[in-house]
Parts: C-alpha cells; structure tokens; sequence
C-alpha cells in the first residue's frame, strides 16, 4: 500500500481543500442513471455478473483520477496509488449484510472470478468485516438492488475527514426500451468538485456502452 503525502507549495487545490475541509466541511451526492442496456447483455452473453461489472468498472475510474484516491492519512494528505473495491454481500437469512472486499485487477475475467469467490466465501458468515483484514486503501460501493430510486444520500459527518468517495447503485428497469440503473455518488467537496463526479458518470457510461471492449 504506496501513499504519497501531498506538496501543498505547488498543489492547484490547496485552498479550496482547506476551506471545505476545515472552514467549511462540505460532503454532497449526485444521482444519476446509467444506460446499462449494452452491459447486460455482454454480460448475460459471457455469463458475468452485473455487481462484478459494476465494482470493476468504479475501480477502473477511482484508478485512473488522483481525486477519487485522495484522503488524510494521520493527520496528512495524500494521495493512495490504488484502492481497492470494498462492497456490501447482503445475507437474505439474517436480513443484514457484510462489507467484503477484492483486490482490483484490471484483467476483468481474472476480477469477476475473485470478485464471485470473495462473495461466496465471505458473504453469509453473519460478520459485518469477516475477512481477517480489510486494507486502509478501499473505496466502498453498495448496492440496493429492490428499488428503482431516483436520489440518494449518506448523511456522513463532513468534518470526519472521511474524503473518499462512496458509490451505490439501485434496481435497473426499463425506460423506453433501454435498461437504467440508478447509480449515486457520495463526494467530499474538499477533493471533489461537481466536474469530477460528472466526469465519474461520463466514464461510468463510456464503460457500459463499449462492454465489448473489456468483457472478452
């Protein structure tokens, strides 16, 4: 796990970090729905799960932009290498869930195999973390697959210092003929801006429309 502190001196975001960190912390969400039409059926077609596709893909973004990696670490900004997936498994017999987590591989195949086995290990043990370790360097993503929603919001304490994002997404349905899911994402403002979580979306639906690309 590789972090590297943050040069204030010369970093272009150093005011507005401090200011909605400290002067006025600030967290918000954005919803919005993504055209998963083309995903689903890559999917069905190479027998893939969508929570799978779903997790890889956010890794895939949250690894490409020092944004989404950029937290405090004792007291010191700084900005992780990677991060890791660290999901809810919803447990049907208890009517609760655990917090599992896979290490991010951007060979999709090898993820969704990893992915499924962590699920089928991890998922019903009734823990709320039951791997023995969960790393400092993940980021969280939950689904709530029974309902279509339309907004979405973690009333997170924004003076935590909790800076990473958090994704969920909802129940997909069929609106004029294409499949939407409902995807949310949880931002601090101190690191993210209205244009990261839209350039998030922008890149989620990329993802989804060219499946081909990626699912082989």
């Amino acid at each position: 796990m590789a972090f590297r502190e943050i040069e204030f001196d010369t970093w272009p975001r150093r005011e507005r970090f401090g200011h909605y960190l400290y002067t006025s912390p600030c967290s918000y969400s954005m919803t919005a729905e993504v055209d998963i039409t083309a995903l689903r059926a890559r999917l069905r077609d190479r027998g893939c799960k969508l929570y799978p596709a779903t997790a890889y893909m956010l890794a895939a973004i949250v690894n490409r932009h020092d944004e989404l990696r950029t937290t405090t670490v004792g007291g010191v900004a700084g900005i992780y290498d990677v991060l890791h997936p660290s999901y809810t498994v919803f447990d049907a017999s208890r009517e609760t869930f655990s917090c599992v987590w896979t290490p991010y591989d951007s060979d999709f195949t090898a993820f969704h195999a990893r992915m499924t086995d962590d699920i089928a290990c991890w998922g019903d043990t009734g823990r709320l973390f039951p791997q023995e370790e969960q790393p400092e360097n993940v980021f969280n993503l939950s689904a709530v697959p029974w309902t279509h929603f339309s907004g979405f919001q973690l009333n997170l304490d924004p003076g935590s210092g909790y800076l990473l994002p958090i994704f969920t997404t909802g129940r997909p349905r069929e609106k004029e003929g294409r499949i939407m899911m409902p995807f949310a994402v949880q931002a601090h403002h101190a690191v993210c801006d209205g244009f990261h979580v839209a350039r998030i979306f922008e890149e989620v639906q990329q993802l989804a429309n060219h499946a081909e690309e990626w699912i082989l």
